[in-house]
């Protein structure tokens, strides 16, 4: 049973999360129940915590439908430029509680529930993630509609809606497992389905070239049916649209020949074009280049743009509509979110050329004026080229428009540096170098009016190395855009109690504005206020000591430092240097168990790409280092080690509120921007990190001595790239780096497979730098065990909680 709020909390709640009032819970309640009843066909004897939900949110949803009329009808109107971001990935976790903050509507649903005998948070945890991302570069994508809906911008955001989102992570005797995620398997109450909507997507067939231009002929044709999802802004009465598409199989899919065929292995085959919408690649920083995933890519860039150019041409403002594209730039702004949606380049082209019947020139430079790119990775592995085999037979039309857009780039090229074949072949869209391939990033740079990395030190990577040749060219076309998250998720719905007391000192503006937080540097000598934020965050540790001991039955010290590293699994992430650094410490306390030690849980978690043979050895370690550490009676509570099990982000809601000490310990030059870190930092966590992402520009805001900088910065990483790692150099010369790798050569943790972490044990010694940043970083860790740096400087980090979204 909830506990109801007392008339002190509401009072204090008002400005944040809506007013209580008498008609708005009696409304809410009469609502829900008529959705009980009508919707869900079911009454309080035989429904179940689900049926509750779905009737809550249905009753939510009614808020925000005339809202969501309203905002489209504007927009019709108004004729304003629209803002539409094409993203392969929308990780937007759960809707419910985000929606009821936005609208102010938590209080009075909160209260509605508890009057109806009801648990909200019961019913909350029904609800399923929808984990349409892998991580940083969908959760940006979720934030962005999230900003953009509060900023009052006309923005759409356009995706997959996949069947599948990212795995289900279970540990089984130490090992990731996957499983399928059915996220859809109860229904979604917030999406809508718009048939009428549905359009046709062309894959395969050859070019025909006639007097009229090239035609694209003898088509497998997929029809790609919208479902849209409300995106509403923070109490502005503005909800927004994402739009994404499902794969539909064409009612005469395979079957022309069913007089001489198989009719029902037809209807069997009609899986085949539907299976584009299945499932999202589970790969993050790391290329596929599966004809699938191809064809995702272009499915849902050739579904958007017509669905772009429909509403670019129906307009109030004229009879008739639109017949020029003259303006198009001026009303159409696209953002390709990475290299993913780069075939929207040239499929904007071959509708401009061969259906519209522009001249090339005029729509190259209304194709150029209307793209954007975001870069997200410098990682190699990462960057997307296709073979042009595979584009040969899937896109022939859109090969040719590359080839010709590359032909003009090289003429470009070639006239500004003679003979320089070097520069060709390095700027050419096509690689030549065995398999011929179609380099994407280059293609989007050459298709886009302007380039951005996502924090000042990886746009200065961009411009300096990895696109240099470029950056020399058109300098004012690359920018910096540092990533950002949004306040709304990511403390007044995760931490309410610490985005109450900050509303009490300083007023509830800051939740649209965070550069309002510098106000809090007035307070900072307030012995009140910090013993308050200490009492949030110890409340919140509980809290979460509870919720693990319930879901993963782990019982842990809420008096501990909760030292948590959260992310996806990778080399570069480097959990393997936090459990060098955990094998340390174990091995320090049972050398001298008397001696001071302030108690600490380590709480690591991520998902392994399912291919990744490294990461998914890396959880094993740490979940053998865990087994060993946590049962060792000579260590007892000092230390605990716990691998969180499938992260998410509703999982993040609840970890990073709680947590002390946030690890962003990336290799410097390989972490692009980071978005966690400000998640940490925004709710009080301290920082320990390289000087890499937005770590460097936090470290600016915040001053370095409010964060544990250590390692190799960039310039020293390529030095040593340059000169050689010799990685035996640090084995030999640190005893206790040596005495770690041998306890994990020797099988210390894994007694019955003593050559289990032969190969992460080889990739140290040969491959990586780490064992440099290892060696730096034993002085921090140190010092970061001194508990009154908790404390002391929770203030600097949440007043420079920075939203680079909103700036």
């Amino acid at each position: 049973m909830a506990t109801p709020l007392t008339d002190q909390e509401k009072r204090k709640q008002i400005s944040i999360r809506g007013i209580v009032g008498v008609e708005n819970v009696a409304e809410l309640k009469k609502s829900f129940n008529r959705h009980l009843h009508f919707t869900l066909v079911k009454d309080r004897n035989i429904a179940t915590p689900r049926d509750y939900y779905f009737a809550l949110a249905h009753t939510v949803r009614d808020h925000l439908v005339g809202r969501w009329i309203r905002t489209q009808q504007f927009y019709y109107e108004a004729d304003p430029k629209r803002v539409y971001y094409l993203s392969l990935e929308f990780y937007m976790g759960r809707t419910l509680q985000n929606t009821m903050i936005n609208l102010g509507l938590q209080n009075a649903c909160d209260e509605a529930i508890y009057q109806l005998g009801l648990d909200m948070e019961e019913l909350e945890e029904m609800e399923e993630d929808a984990g349409l991302g892998n991580g940083g570069l969908g959760r940006l994508a979720a934030c962005f509609l999230d900003s953009m809906a509060t900023l009052g911008l006309a923005a759409y955001g356009y995706g997959i809606r996949y069947e599948y989102g990212i795995f289900n992570q279970k540990i089984r005797d130490g090992w990731q497992v996957e499983e399928a995620d059915d996220w859809l398997r109860h229904g979604n109450p917030w999406e809508k389905a718009r048939p009428e909507y549905m359009l046709p997507v062309h894959f395969y067939g050859r070019v025909e070239e006639t007097r009229d231009g090239s035609k694209w002929v003898d088509t497998q044709v997929v029809l790609a049916m919208p479902y849209d999802t409300p995106i509403p802004g923070y109490m502005n009465n503005t909800v927004n649209t994402m739009r994404l598409w499902s794969a539909r199989a064409p009612n005469d899919f395979n079957l022309r020949d069913f007089n001489v065929g198989d009719y029902i292995q037809a209807v069997l085959d009609r899986n085949l074009a539907e299976n584009i919408s299945r499932v999202l690649y589970p790969n993050d920083n790391f290329f596929e280049g599966k004809e699938l995933r191809l064809k995702q890519e272009y499915f849902v860039v050739a579904a958007t743009l017509q669905d772009i150019i429909r509403r670019f041409k129906t307009t109030k403002k004229g009879s008739h509509g639109r017949t020029s594209f003259e303006s198009f730039p001026e009303k159409v702004a696209i953002q390709l979110n990475d290299t993913h949606p780069a075939m929207a380049i040239p499929e904007l082209m071959r509708i401009f050329v061969d259906i519209e019947k522009l001249d090339w020139d005029t729509a190259w430079e209304l194709t150029r004026r209307t793209f954007a790119y975001t870069n997200h990775t410098v990682l190699p592995e990462a960057l997307e080229r296709w073979p042009v085999a595979l584009l040969e037979k899937l896109l022939p039309r859109h090969l040719q428009i590359i080839y010709r857009i590359n032909q003009v780039h090289l003429d470009r090229i070639a006239s500004l540096y003679p003979k320089d074949i070097d520069k060709l072949r390095k700027m050419s869209l096509i690689e030549e170098d065995g398999c011929k391939r179609v380099n994407m990033a280059h293609l989007c740079i050459v298709g886009s009016h302007a380039v951005n990395g996502v924090a000042e030190i990886h746009s200065n990577i961009i411009k300096t190395d990895v696109f240099r040749n470029f950056s020399e060219l058109e300098p004012e076309k690359f920018q910096n855009k540092t990533n950002g998250i949004t306040p709304r998720r990511w403390l007044l719905l995760c931490n309410p109690g610490l985005a109450e007391l900050i509303a009490e000192v300083i007023g509830e503006d800051y939740v649209k504005d965070l550069s309002q937080l510098k106000k809090l540097n007035d307070f900072v000598d307030n012995a009140a206020l910090i013993r308050d934020i200490s009492k949030v965050k110890q409340d919140n540790k509980m809290k979460f000591a509870q919720y693990l001991e319930k879901e993963y039955r782990v019982k842990i010290n809420p008096s501990s430092m909760f030292d948590v590293h959260v992310k996806r699994i990778h080399e570069y992430k480097r959990q393997l240097l936090n459990c060098l650094h955990i094998v340390t410490m174990y091995n320090r306390i049972r050398m001298n168990p008397t001696a001071p030690f302030v108690p600490r849980t380590v709480i690591i978690g991520g998902k392994a790409a399912p291919g990744y043979h490294m990461a998914k050895m890396i959880i094993r370690l740490i979940t053998s280092v865990a087994d060993v550490v946590n049962n060792d009676p000579v260590v007892g509570n000092k230390l605990k080690v716990i691998f969180l099990e499938n992260y998410r982000v509703s999982l993040a809601e609840k970890v990073i509120p709680a947590t002390d000490l946030s690890e962003q310990i990336s290799t410097a030059g390989t972490e692009a921007s980071g978005t966690g870190n400000m998640k940490f930092m925004l709710n009080g966590a301290l920082t320990i990190g390289t000087m890499d992402g937005a770590n460097v520009e936090m470290a600016e805001e915040a001053g370095e001595e409010n964060m544990f900088i250590f390692g190799m910065r960039v310039e020293e990483v390529a030095e040593m790239d340059k000169k050689g790692y010799d990685a035996m150099s640090y084995y030999k010369r640190i005893p206790e780096l040596k005495y770690v790798m041998d306890q994990i050569t020797s099988g210390f943790f894994s007694p019955t497979n003593p050559d289990l972490f032969k190969d992460l044990t080889d990739m140290l010694f040969k491959h990586d730098r780490l064992l440099e940043d290892f060696s730096l970083n034993l002085l921090y860790y140190r010092y970061c065990m001194k508990p009154m740096c908790i404390i002391v400087t929770v203030f600097h980090c949440v007043t420079y909680g920075w939203n680079y979204s909103e700036k």
